[in-house]
């Protein structure tokens, strides 16, 4: 239910004022001239890249810092190392598994899932080879699950492989996994993007307290269709075709992805000055792709993933320091701990605003934590935008501006809040606009905006979504598989993002409910559907009832695509260079 009232009066003015602002924009952009340099910090794309037609050229603007997927807290490292390294298997846009480095799928009628569903075993491909032409077998399998369950390696993998008992060689062309209990999700190990196999003689040396300085991470050994040339993090990578590669080599040459830069000059790369060939992740607002659109060089295509733009709150204090940690999970947050705060926050927000601006038919307003697939979508959620509500809801909890500054206060706490992000339009936009949402019902909000390499990167840097320094963080996450089991773990309490761990756990905004956990343990071991579908809508339930996290914009992946492009092939539950060794140019 929406209800507007007239104290919205003056932010939705505001709110008019910017969308009539982002239209002139637009306009401007067809009137006056054809290129807008890219910031300094990323050099301009060279127009080399269309005349030689066996250089495919890919535009990132988060940039990829490591290579190592078991190591990344960012979708731009997944889809780079992709283009390197492979799973046993991944999921396809009819949420069905195909084989990649494995020779078939396991299923009942084939023996690989054992009856009681305690035990997969994985038939691989023979003849692979890695890019430096050592065999690839079960033991780079085994070795992978190794690398990632030694806690001292801060695997940003693990919960995929949190039910994994053992795993184990039965042969240099069978792995066996065997789980702790029965498992419905037994095929999340070894799938998809947390699922890349790691080359045991490469990283052997670099198994648990060295995993990060493993020379692999950016200069990677693979069995996929192109190699890495040379890397500079942050930067630039670029591939070559690996001279091992069991199938047909690639249609290009040389691969370059251009790491930095801004969302809409990678666009207009592909689209309008046709500079380069597809640029990833673009986030930028209706009006500007039309217009980028209209030069007929490229088009948008946009996937709709399980993927969901979302605010994070802190349960714990960022500004207050234990042993030289901040966001410790024991300290409770002077008020996003109240849950009528969280209630109110999530009323002053206007997601159909944010929505329709921002997005177009790129997303549509969420309201839940479960966004895909549709079998476990809940339908018991809704959206209302009230700011008049949300102020009741603090004056009832002792809120009030006690100081006639405009900012409500309790205890002598002020409500001032830190709103991060990362460097993108379309996000500092969406920041903009709650900034006015909750200016409006008294909280003082500071917007900063961190360069995705870090914010997305090292979970070590203080600015890193992973350490969660501040009251509220805005980026989106998806799940990697039909079965999101693992997803569920996001607000797990053994799952909170610590020091003691390297800040590797998923769940940064220290939420702890036992009653999530209990359904979390039941969802782990149900294995008829229908009983599986309930837990996921009971969970989601719970989660948004509770206020954890507060839904925005279902969103799709949406790339930019030179029209000479050919045979691209993309799917919700895997990077978008899944099969870039089968892409073309007409």
């Amino acid at each position: 239910m929406r209800s507007v009232n007239s104290t919205q009066l003056q932010p939705l003015l505001r709110l008019l004022i910017l969308f009539t602002l982002s239209l002139l924009g637009a306009l401007l952009l067809n009137a006056c001239g054809p290129k807008v340099e890219p910031p300094n910090n990323s050099a301009p794309v060279s127009s080399e890249a269309t005349t030689d037609p066996a250089a495919l050229k890919l535009l990132y603007w988060q940039a990829p810092t490591t290579l190592n997927p078991h190591l990344s807290s960012g979708t731009k490292d997944l889809e780079a190392a992709s283009i390197v390294l492979e799973p046993l298997a991944a999921y396809n846009e009819a949420e069905e598994l195909e084989p990649i480095l494995a020779a078939e799928i396991p299923t009942t009628d084939n023996g690989g899932i054992s009856d009681d569903r305690t035990s997969v075993t994985w038939k691989l491909k023979s003849g692979v080879l890695w890019s430096d032409g050592e065999p690839f077998s079960a033991d780079d399998v085994v070795f992978t699950y190794r690398f990632i369950a030694d806690p001292a390696t801060g695997a940003t993998s693990g919960e995929f492989y949190g039910e994994v008992e053992k795993v184990e060689a039965i042969d240099d062309l069978t792995v066996k996994i065997t789980f702790k209990q029965p498992t419905p999700a037994a095929m999340s190990p070894f799938v998809g993007g947390s699922g890349m196999i790691l080359p045991e003689h490469i990283f052997q040396d670099y198994i648990g307290a060295q995993a990060r300085s493993a020379p692999g991470n950016t200069a990677p050994i693979g069995t996929n269709a192109f190699q890495v040339q040379a890397f500079k993090p942050g930067d630039t990578i670029v591939y070559e075709p690996n001279p091992n590669f069991r199938g047909e080599a690639p249609a290009f040459s040389t691969l370059e992805l251009k790491g930095g830069g801004d969302t809409v000059s990678a666009a207009r790369a592909v689209l309008q000055t046709g500079e380069a060939d597809y640029a990833w992740n673009i986030q930028a607002e209706p009006a500007v792709i039309s217009s980028l659109e209209a030069a007929g060089k490229g088009e948008m295509a946009y996937v709709f993933k399980p993927l969901m733009e979302r605010i994070y709150i802190n349960f714990s204090d960022p500004n207050q320091d234990v042993n030289g940690e901040t966001s410790q999970k024991d300290t409770p947050h002077p008020f996003l701990s109240e849950k009528p705060v969280r209630e109110a926050i999530s009323l002053a927000i206007d997601r159909e605003t944010i929505t329709q601006q921002l997005y177009g038919e790129a997303g549509s307003v969420a309201t839940n934590f479960i966004v895909a697939p549709d079998k476990y979508v809940s339908p018991n959620t809704q959206y209302e935008f009230n700011l008049e509500k949300a102020e009741t809801l603090l004056a009832e909890a002792g809120w009030q501006d006690s100081n006639n500054d405009g900012v409500r206060d309790k205890n002598g706490v002020k409500m001032a809040l830190l709103f991060t992000s990362s460097v993108n339009p379309v996000r500092q936009k969406t920041q903009e606009i709650i900034k006015q949402n909750l200016e409006a019902i008294g909280m003082s909000v500071e917007i900063k905006s961190v360069e995705p390499g870090v914010y997305f990167g090292d979970p070590a840097n203080p600015d890193s979504v992973s350490r969660f320094n501040a009251d509220l963080q805005l980026f989106a996450f998806d799940s990697e598989t039909p079965e999101p089991d693992s997803y569920m773990e996001l607000y797990a309490c053994d799952q909170i993002a610590q020091k003691e761990n390297q800040w590797s756990k998923e769940n940064s905004s220290r939420y702890c409910n036992p009653a999530y956990d209990a359904l979390l343990a039941q969802l782990k071991q149900e294995m008829n559907l229908d009983k599986r579908k309930a837990l996921f809508i009971e969970m989601n339930d719970l989660l948004i009832e509770d206020v954890a996290l507060i839904p925005l914009v279902r969103r799709s992946d949406a790339y930019a695509i030179a029209t000479s492009l050919t045979d691209l092939e993309f799917t919700p539950w895997a990077a978008s260079t899944w099969k870039i060794k089968s892409w073309g140019r007409q």
